[in-house]
């Protein structure tokens, strides 16, 4: 795998529910965790200037900060790695969402260095939506081969804990991250 260090334990996946809060957020995660900037909605601009004011926050405390979407912004942005199936950079970490086994097969045939597998537990930024649960989340994992598992939906602490690191290497979230 290409990394600078070790593969962090959490994962706080950004949105725009973070609103003025994301910064802190960040600043809150424990030492050397780990950050996929997502935002795709807002304009370039103002997106990359988002992304650089995480990154210093990054920087300032051992994180890792993956963007989501194309490897070569990725790299021009000065990104640690990049978040899509498709292939990027041999040179780059590469994560990549996975919800079903093709998704997990393209991921793999790509160089994904680790897969985020989602959705876990039933999910507030997908309500009602169907979750895998424990069985078919097993099922994918099982078939990650050298990628690591990251678990995504519906995370917590207590969660990542009863799951860490019998059958993941990492956990993600949203709203487990959040000030409530």
């Amino acid at each position: 795998m290409r990394r600078r260090h070790p593969l962090p334990a959490f994962w706080l996946m950004t949105d725009p529910r973070f609103g003025d809060g994301l910064l802190d957020a960040v600043r809150r995660l424990p030492f050397r965790s780990g950050v996929i900037f997502r935002h795709y909605d807002m304009a370039l601009s103002d997106r990359k200037t988002l992304f650089l004011k995480v990154a210093h926050v990054c920087r300032q405390r051992g994180h890792i900060l993956l963007l989501a979407g194309d490897a070569r912004l990725a790299r021009a942005w000065r990104a640690d790695g990049f978040h899509q199936r498709s292939a990027g950079a041999r040179t780059q970490f590469h994560t990549a969402p996975v919800h079903n086994r093709r998704e997990l097969a393209e991921a793999r045939r790509n160089g994904a260095d680790a897969l985020l597998i989602s959705p876990l537990f039933p999910t507030a930024s997908h309500p009602g939506a169907p979750n895998l649960g424990l069985p078919a989340f097993d099922g994918l994992a099982r078939q990650a081969g050298d990628c690591a598992v990251i678990a995504l939906g519906g995370m917590n602490r207590a969660r990542g804990r009863m799951l860490f690191p019998k059958k993941i290497d990492g956990w993600a979230a949203i709203d487990a991250f959040r000030s409530k």
